[in-house]
């Protein structure tokens, strides 16, 4: 009996999308190659927009003590977000490998199988879903599920078997990462820009480590060859400080470059990539989590109303429509912010222009909303009422008429659409009951002046209607969640095993046959991959180096 969907990679991108399926109803597995989580760190906290999504799934206090960032920066300027009007901080000093034990913890607690040591070899994808093919523990074996998605990072395997183009910029210069504990070493929580266009950054991580990071200006790309040693990574550091750190010790580093890349598609047929694995560049400020982690939360009510048969025609290819340019405008950001941060002193005109800009409100304002992802509009259909297609903030108090106060993260833990009216909820239960199955009605009023009279949450906290509006609920509602009530949603199966009809494999010429170009995503022509598939990534130019922190910046 086929599964839901079949997640491939454990980190914390496959996790919560996993979770967001599992809290949608559907049956789905989690693959990772590795036989046990790497503990590894790449990022260091989140930003504000992903804080908030994990506060929709009640996540947030679970992660224990952590510490905000009251300050940021854009490519090293600083920008003091304590003089904005709405919460721009972020999670800093915060170890991925906490946010991937507490996903972990979380999709366990909702049943949720990671299968370890599972590596995808190759697929084919059928009438009505896709044959997966993996090496395990116990050897080769197949699996079957209605959807397959790529959690796998910036070398995905799902990418490449599905012969997904991935453009993006080769990599033209190398950093070191390393985690050190007996160093003694001076915090610079946002970087130090050092003269000839590099940078050092090292944040406290607790237990006596210190994360640095190395951009040196002349450090060659580093792609495998040889083992990086703690010597190196000292020697770099001494150069770039004049402080030696040989004496202290490390428990990870790693070597990585400024390369990037962007799938074409973020869907293919039956085929989904998030995180990574669908938009790769160096660390920046844990942006490339943050996005995934969104991406995730973007993507799993949609595919969850898909596999249970309710979704209104092309909701899934939304996920693209709304996701892609996001990943676009994340590989710009990087390079704008690499530019600005880590080129030499003939930035510096440009630099002092940036430090003016953000004394401007409306400036400091959209580039903090750059960085934090609170400004994200979703495009949702036409309207005028201004909260159309952005996401409620979650920390909005409402009073219901027992007096109890509730704030709207806490109205989204279940994943679930949320209708908040604040007048006679009378007017609405009629027209909303057809969607009782999927979307909450919940009834109050705001704490704080300024709240919509009525607004419809799907379930990543975005608006798609808002009163006063002069276009109907229940037309906005039913291109969101059906024209047609159904069962309440529970697992989903195909019916039994699939039959060698429904299996026959058909070859697929190669795209060179095609001269009209690849299949459009919707298409369900049956599929075979194997591991031996495309180049996974496309030069297209030059795109430079992401982690962006800056000297004590003005």
């Amino acid at each position: 009996m086929a599964k839901g969907a079949i997640v491939v990679g454990a980190g914390p991108v496959g996790l919560m999308l996993a979770g967001e399926l599992r809290l949608g109803g559907v049956d789905v597995v989690v693959y990772d190659k590795l036989p046990a989580p790497s503990g590894e760190s790449r990022g260091l906290g989140f930003t504000s927009r992903t804080a908030e999504v994990l506060d929709q799934r009640g996540l947030l206090d679970e992660l224990g003590e952590f510490r905000w960032g009251r300050h940021g920066h854009f490519g090293g300027v600083r920008i003091d977000f304590t003089l904005l009007e709405e919460s721009h901080f972020g999670v800093m000093g915060l170890a991925q490998s906490r946010t991937e034990q507490l996903l972990g913890d979380w999709t366990a607690r909702l049943g949720v199988p990671v299968l370890r040591g599972r590596e995808v070899t190759g697929f084919e994808e059928t009438e009505d879903g896709v044959v997966v093919r993996y090496d395990g523990p116990d050897g080769p074996g197949e699996d079957h599920a209605q959807y397959l998605i790529g959690c796998d990072g910036g070398r995905s395997t799902v990418r490449r078997l599905a012969g997904i183009a991935f453009p993006g910029d080769e990599a033209t210069r190398g950093m070191y990462l390393a985690d050190v504990t007996g160093a003694d070493i001076r915090p610079r929580p946002i970087g130090e820009r050092v003269e000839g266009g590099g940078m050092v950054l090292s944040v406290g991580l607790g237990d006596g480590y210190d994360r640095i990071v190395i951009h040196e200006p002349g450090v060659r790309p580093h792609h495998g060859e040889g083992t990086l040693t703690f010597t190196e990574v000292a020697d770099a550091w001494q150069r770039m400080t004049g402080e030696s750190i040989h004496h202290g010790r490390t428990r990870w580093m790693t070597a990585l470059t400024n390369a990037t890349g962007l799938a074409e598609q973020y869907r293919s047929g039956r085929v989904l990539l998030a995180g990574d694995a669908a938009h790769d560049h160096a660390p920046l400020g844990a942006q490339g989590v943050s996005v995934g982690l969104q991406d995730a939360v973007n993507l799993g009510w949609k595919l969850a109303a898909t596999i249970n048969g309710w979704a209104p025609d092309g909701l899934l290819d939304t996920y693209h429509a709304e996701r892609h340019p996001l990943g676009e405008q994340l590989l710009r950001n990087v390079h704008a912010q690499s530019l600005l941060y880590l080129s030499g002193e003939e930035m510096e005109p440009l630099r002092a222009v940036m430090r003016e800009l953000v004394r401007i409100p409306d400036a400091a304002r959209y580039l903090a909303g750059q960085v934090s992802g609170l400004h994200i509009r979703y495009d949702v259909g036409a309207g005028e009422h201004p909260l159309l297609g952005l996401r409620l903030p979650p920390q909005r108090v409402l009073q219901r008429a027992d007096g109890t106060r509730v704030r709207v993260a806490e109205l989204l833990h279940e994943a679930r659409g949320v209708l908040i009216v604040t007048g006679d909820p009378s007017t609405v239960h009629k027209t909303a009951a057809d969607w009782s199955d999927r979307v909450d009605v919940v009834a109050g009023t705001w704490a704080e002046d300024g709240g919509p009279e009525a607004v419809l949450l799907r379930p990543d906290g975005h608006v798609v209607w808002a009163a006063p509006c002069p276009h109907p609920l229940v037309r906005r509602a039913s291109d969101t969640w059906r024209r047609h009530r159904r069962a309440p949603c529970r697992l989903r199966h195909n019916p039994g095993p699939p039959t060698p009809q429904a299996h026959r494999r058909r070859h697929r010429p190669a795209a060179a046959e095609h001269p009209a170009g690849p299949e459009p995503p919707h298409r369900r022509t049956p599929r075979h991959r194997t591991a031996q598939g495309p180049p996974a990534r496309q030069s297209s130019g030059p795109l430079t180096p992401p982690q962006t922190p800056g000297r004590p910046l003005s």
